[in-house]
């Protein structure tokens, strides 16, 4: 099941962000008030969560350290986009809920995923 998770959290990252970052600049303009390092950090974090589920899915040990690693730089990324927001910086209120989730996903998946591989 977390495998599950990872992949289709995976890939619908991978769309939703390469939809956004190679689209038109009018189109990009709808989207509101993107924080560039976000987007770009959570783009390529799709591709790892893809190798992340693969790994779960083949039971593979290194997928549960991968899974940590990404739960990590999620939470680094998070720090730091709210100290964007505390400089001033623009930014979506949604963002601020994705990351929440992304957070929270991740710190789950690496959890479960240690516990089950006895990595600690």
């Amino acid at each position: 099941m977390l495998a599950l998770v990872a992949i289709v959290f995976g890939i619908v990252t991978i769309v939703v962000g390469g939809k956004t970052l190679f689209s038109s600049a009018e189109e990009r303009g709808a989207v509101g008030n993107v924080v560039p390092f976000v987007l770009w950090f959570n783009f390529g974090a799709g591709f790892a969560y893809v190798v992340a589920g693969l790994g779960l899915f083949l039971q593979k040990r290194c997928a549960a350290y991968l899974s940590t690693a990404i739960a990590i730089a999620t939470i680094a990324v998070f720090i730091t986009f709210g100290i964007h927001i505390l400089l001033g910086g623009a930014f979506e209120m949604r963002t601020v809920g994705a990351m929440t989730i992304r957070s929270a996903v991740w710190v789950v998946i690496a959890i479960l995923a240690c516990r089950a591989f006895r990595c600690f």
